[in-house]
């Protein structure tokens, strides 16, 4: 894509030709954000921030979903105050990344960061714990922007495993929406033991209620809108599937109880509420050793893969697209966006939402015409008002929410076009990556697969020093993973 740039400004002849006209006069809006420099308009920059934030604002109504989960000790989050914390970091990270950083870049809780504390995190140590792993996770990123490492570390992973990692995420929170939904169901033999047939579609092989058929005709809708390319298609599909969730609820006199006991779409009180920061500031470092070094050195990194392989590329090709980056990637202050998006893993887990990072949705801002900061700060303007209207967030079913994790795993899904598949040494550790992060229920599984499979078949193809020596550091690590239960008993620990 061509880059953007200013030519040099010339004096212009006044329209009697008697000599140079004075330069326009610039707003100090204008000279801040660098808007005419970089061939924008106020009305542009506004435009695509409210264009950004609709095509994201789908994460305050789905973050909640995803980390309704209950932790080691059977407690759950509020999903009131868990959406208050995740418009509040969206707002504030968002706006730190317009101001500071001056890019058209909008941040909010990452999905791939949020399963990971749901499903893995969470299982082994309490929320409070959780939110710790995620300042953990987002030091360590800032720690790897500030040496260098980042990058090092990033060239040192093949582009195909990068690829890989996006498709099984995406593979994996395409599951988590089918049973959120209850579309697919484990299948409980004699006693309430897994019989021969883990999985199931809906209950007994029959989809059954109202609530599925909502998921259905919202995934549809969803679906239908984004091949119609209409901006902020997955918000619009989540609107409309609660509208009509509610009409069902209402002429098929439904429960609270048919939706699982969880969100109804029905309105009880008023839709305006004060913020709820009752997760602010609600993290703890104690008793995180029970869990054991190796456990929480293995959570850490597979937060940090989680949080960061996607952010890098995703910056860099936006700022491509709004000619701002080069082909090979180098644009202004890209250490600073990359330090920003690592500082969103500290400010989620700090505010109770889960790590921070850049979304991709902010190309539909930059595809409006957004090209500077100021429209970072819009959208996070936007962010802003939606603290005051969490109530809305009630009344919209999980059934209808999860099937925005259904159409998102579809978007993950493209990353396949980059992977040559007629090459078994891409081949296989792709695969294995891809398929055992929604098989195992485990996104560390996946990448650990991946990475010693990788290493393994170079050796055994006589080119073992291709991979480099930070992947054998890492495959070493993770077969150490795999062996964690012999490991731990010949130290004695458990």
């Amino acid at each position: 894509m061509t880059q953007s740039r200013v030519e040099p400004e010339t004096p212009a002849q006044d329209a009697a030709g008697s000599g140079p006209r004075p330069p326009a006069r610039r707003s100090r809006l204008d000279r801040y954000f660098h808007i005419s420099e970089r061939d924008s308009t106020l009305a542009r920059e506004v435009r695509g921030g409210i264009t950004t934030f609709m095509a994201m604002a789908y994460i305050v109504l789905l973050n909640p979903v995803i980390l309704s989960v209950p932790d080691a000790e059977g407690a759950t989050l509020d999903a009131g105050q868990v959406t208050t914390a995740t418009a509040f970091a969206a707002a504030a990270t968002t706006l730190v990344m317009g101001i500071a950083g001056n890019v058209p870049l909008a941040l909010a809780a990452g999905l791939g960061v949020s399963a990971v504390l749901a499903f893995q995190v969470a299982p082994e140590m309490t929320w409070p714990n959780a939110f710790a792993m995620c300042v953990i996770y987002g030091a360590v990123i800032i720690l790897l922007v500030v040496t260098g490492l980042r990058r090092l570390i990033m060239d040192a992973i093949p582009a195909a495993m990068k690829h890989a990692i996006t498709m099984g995420i995406g593979l994996f929170v395409t599951l988590i929406g089918l049973v959120q939904a209850g579309f697919v169901t484990s299948m409980p033999g004699p006693g309430g033991v897994a019989g021969a047939k883990p999985v199931q579609l809906g209950t007994s092989d029959l989809l059954t209620g109202w609530p599925v058929l909502c998921f259905a005709v919202t995934v549809l809708l969803i679906f239908a809108l984004q091949v119609r390319r209409v901006p902020g298609a997955i918000l619009i599909g989540i609107v409309g599937g609660t509208v009509v969730a509610g009409l069902v609820h209402h002429f098929a006199g439904l429960g609270k109880k048919d939706w699982g006991g969880r969100n109804a779409p029905e309105i009880s009180g008023s839709l305006v509420s004060t913020p709820d920061f009752g997760l602010f500031g609600k993290v703890s470092f104690d008793g995180m050793a029970d869990v054991g070094a190796v456990t929480v050195g293995v959570i850490v990194f597979t937060l940090v893969l989680a949080g960061f392989f996607d952010a890098i590329g995703t910056i860099i090709g936006i700022g491509q697209q709004a000619g701002l980056a080069d082909r090979e990637g180098r644009m202004p202050g890209l250490s600073k966006a990359l330090a920003i998006d690592g500082a969103g893993g500290v400010a989620g887990g700090i505010a109770g939402a889960s790590g921070q990072t850049v979304f991709v949705e902010s190309t539909a801002g930059v595809g409006d015409g957004a090209r500077t900061g100021l429209a970072s700060v819009v959208t996070g303007l936007g962010f802003s008002l939606c603290l005051f209207f969490t109530p809305l967030a009630q009344i919209i079913p999980t059934q209808v929410a999860a099937a925005a994790l259904v159409v998102i795993g579809a978007m993950m899904m493209t990353s396949a076009r980059h992977i040559d598949w007629n090459d078994p040494a891409t081949a296989i550790p792709v695969f294995l990556t891809t398929v055992l992060m929604p098989f195992t229920y485990s996104i560390t599984a996946g990448i650990a697969a991946g990475c010693v499979s990788y290493v393994l078949i170079k050796a055994v193809q006589g080119r073992w020093r291709e991979p480099g020596r930070l992947m054998w550091v890492l495959a070493a690590v993770f077969l150490a993973y795999f062996a964690l239960s012999p490991i731990e008993g010949w130290l004695g620990v458990r």
